[in-house]
């Protein structure tokens, strides 16, 4: 089974590296969500929002090919590179993979979480360091 790692964005010093082994046809989102990572995922996983966006470090060439959906997705993603991908339409086949979770993902993540969002406020983990 490949295994999926993923970065939180440099900034988060507390969030932890999440790992999860997933079968072959496992998307990101899927992926992450095995592992409890903060990824967003505004829309549910089908591909109407950018929310699920992360950069590719390891494994690029083992996803799925990009549609042209997915492509009209990220460009109204911040900070695209040539590595993004949406989690929900990257589809991991049988190689591992590590992942960057963007700063666009968790903000979103704690949008859609907001007990673990005021936690994070009171523990001083949230928002994110400005510049």
């Amino acid at each position: 089974m490949p295994k999926v790692t993923f970065h939180p964005p440099k900034w988060a010093t507390t969030e932890p590296v999440r790992v999860a082994d997933v079968p072959a046809g496992t998307n990101l989102l899927e992926a992450a969500h095995a592992c409890d990572a903060k990824e967003g995922s505004a829309c549910g996983g089908v591909c109407t929002c950018s929310t699920c966006h992360v950069w590719v470090k390891k494994g690029l060439a083992s996803l799925g090919e990009q549609e042209d959906r997915e492509l009209d997705i990220l460009d109204r993603a911040f900070e695209v590179k040539p590595t993004s991908r949406l989690g929900c339409q990257a589809i991991v086949s049988d190689a591992d993979v590590e992942v960057e979770i963007t700063e666009e993902s968790i903000s979103a993540w704690y949008d859609e979480h907001p007990v673990e969002r005021h936690e994070a406020e009171a523990r001083g983990e949230w928002p994110p360091p400005k510049g």
